[in-house]
């Protein structure tokens, strides 16, 4: 889910493409005392970027994630299993800080993760389990880039291997680092080059196809 939006540059008004970026990784499980400062970075550096992180709106490293962007002055959107903030509070005892918007899917966590991957322009694996590996696989289906933060364990290490495996037709929509900021540079370039046509658009305040059509309505 890609955003238009304008901001002021000098007193200009000056067209810019935000994408969202979800970063996935273990609630729970050894992964999360080793990469919380991995996850915490790759927040920071999605904000830094200019881009909005999403997540699971859950504890762990997505958490973690969050925090990074909220101290990198970035958004933070969670999407969360329950429908309704008492669920998520009560039912799921899941975390409300270093979201600026929740969307409350009811879908458990199932479908909760197809929903976060299809309003994610890209996703982004560290450490991680069953459920970042659900994410991954449901984001290169989709045909979505896919960064993976390598020595981080879990679902990120076997990644290389599984594509390997299963079926390496799918590497073109993979990219690897072991350092978080190289890692969102490479996805946003990749990012960059599928909108070029888009941003090139946007930026230049030309029309979209939208546009006349609209005026045309009576």
């Amino acid at each position: 889910m890609s955003y238009l939006f304008k901001q002021k540059v000098n007193d200009k008004d000056e067209n810019e493409l935000r994408f969202t970026i979800c970063v996935s990784g273990a609630a729970g499980g050894d992964t999360v005392e080793e990469d919380v400062d991995l996850a915490e970075e790759l927040g920071k550096a999605i904000a830094k970027s200019g881009h909005i992180l999403t997540t699971g709106a859950t504890v762990g490293l997505p958490l973690y994630a969050a925090k990074g962007a909220t101290l990198a002055g970035g958004m933070s959107i969670g999407f969360s299993p329950a429908g309704s903030l008492r669920e998520h509070l009560r039912k799921y005892r899941l975390p409300y800080e270093n979201f600026d918007f929740i969307n409350f899917t009811g879908l458990n966590y199932v479908g909760r993760d197809l929903y976060l991957v299809q309003s994610s322009d890209a996703v982004i694996t560290v450490g991680g389990r069953f459920g970042s590996l659900h994410e991954f696989t449901s984001a290169l289906e989709s045909h979505k880039p896919c960064g993976v933060l390598l020595g981080s364990g879990g679902t990120a290490d076997i990644i290389p291997k599984l594509i390997e495996t299963l079926d390496h037709s799918f590497k073109k929509y993979v990219v690897y680092s072991t350092d978080p900021t190289e890692l969102v540079e490479k996805v946003c370039k990749i990012l960059d080059e599928e909108y070029k046509d888009i941003k090139k658009q946007y930026k230049t305040g030309d029309s979209f196809w939208f546009s006349d059509r609209g005026n045309k309505r009576g």
